[in-house]
């Protein structure tokens, strides 16, 4: 039987209406599988081995089910620590910060993969592969850009053109984006303040009009891209269209332009063992890859009539046969 683990977030903080991670799980369960989860203080070495303390854990019903209902969601076992090696799969699905702690987890995950379990994403490339400076492995795709620590480039970018958004590089969900339109008093503050006052580098993007019509989500599959974008729309008098800054998704067919762009980038994310992404396209132009914990399963499921995370587990069972 084919035994996998999911290093997540405490299960209570997942949210049961739209998690990925437990699409990722209920497939899992649907096919006989055992299901582990675990947190990262749940892994350690020791002799030569990686260890994961992991309980055995079910979901009461299908995700949508469980969103619609005020049952116990999950049924979980006692902890058990057992060697890596005695898993076939491991998913990292925490999600950021990427802090040291992020960093130490993928060499425990290395060992692991070392032993021969599959880990998804690949650890060394979770380390490797910054989200948003990913993006800079392809600039005939990017708005114009730049990623700097100091005030001045940054500033001079700004004045090249007159409406930048500014983020950090290892932000998630909106926390962290200012845009800053021409003549706007508050740039050298926002600078300061991003890049804490010069110690740390920034990306600064030239704004995208395009925007209003969303910032479109796109799975890929070990490079193969679902045929749905999910659009995620900023709510008014927003900038931000993440979801988790209140915007609202709306699923979508793929345009000429996104397959173009999802299949310029296949090949490295197949190269850098990246099975499952997400990559971030406004208007025409690429804006963000997401290697650490793609999310929009369930949004594009329920709006489209796919499966997603059966189609990710089909193509991982074929890379363990």
């Amino acid at each position: 039987m084919t035994r996998i683990a999911f290093v997540i977030d405490p299960l209570d903080s997942l949210g049961i209406k739209k998690d990925s991670t437990l699409a990722m799980m209920w497939a899992a369960q649907r096919r006989g599988w055992e299901v582990f989860t675990l947190q990262t203080s749940e892994l350690s070495w020791q002799v030569g081995e990686t260890f994961i303390s992991a309980r055995p854990t079910a979901l009461a019903d299908s995700p949508d089910n469980l969103a619609a209902s005020s049952d116990t969601p999950f049924q979980v076992g006692d902890t058990i620590r057992q060697s890596a090696s005695t898993f076939d799969m491991v998913f990292m699905r925490k999600d950021p910060p990427f802090d040291m702690n992020y960093i130490n987890t993928t060499y425990l995950l290395e060992q692991a993969e070392e032993a021969g379990v599959l880990v998804v994403n690949k650890p060394s490339s979770l380390r490797d592969c910054n989200e948003k400076f990913f993006t800079t492995v392809f600039p005939d795709l990017l708005p114009p850009q730049i990623v700097a620590s100091r005030i001045s480039e940054l500033s001079a970018f700004h004045t090249e053109c007159q409406d930048v958004v500014y983020k950090p590089l290892d932000g998630m969900g909106g926390k962290g984006i200012f845009r800053v339109k021409r003549d706007d008093p508050n740039l050298n503050v926002i600078l300061e303040t991003l890049t804490q006052n010069e110690t740390t580098a920034i990306v600064g993007q030239q704004f995208i009009p395009e925007i209003r019509d969303g910032d479109k989500r796109i799975l890929l599959i070990d490079g193969e891209a679902v045929p749905f974008s999910l659009a995620r729309i900023p709510k008014a008098g927003e900038t931000r269209g993440n979801l988790a800054a209140g915007g609202s998704g709306v699923a979508q067919p793929l345009t000429d332009r996104d397959r173009e762009i999802a299949e310029a980038v296949a090949p490295e994310l197949i190269r850098s063992g990246l099975v499952f992404t997400g990559i971030d396209v406004i208007g025409d132009w690429l804006t963000e890859v997401n290697v650490t914990c793609p999310t929009c399963i369930r949004e594009l499921d329920r709006a489209c009539g796919l499966d997603i995370a059966s189609d990710l587990l089909d193509c991982l069972e074929a890379k363990l046969a």
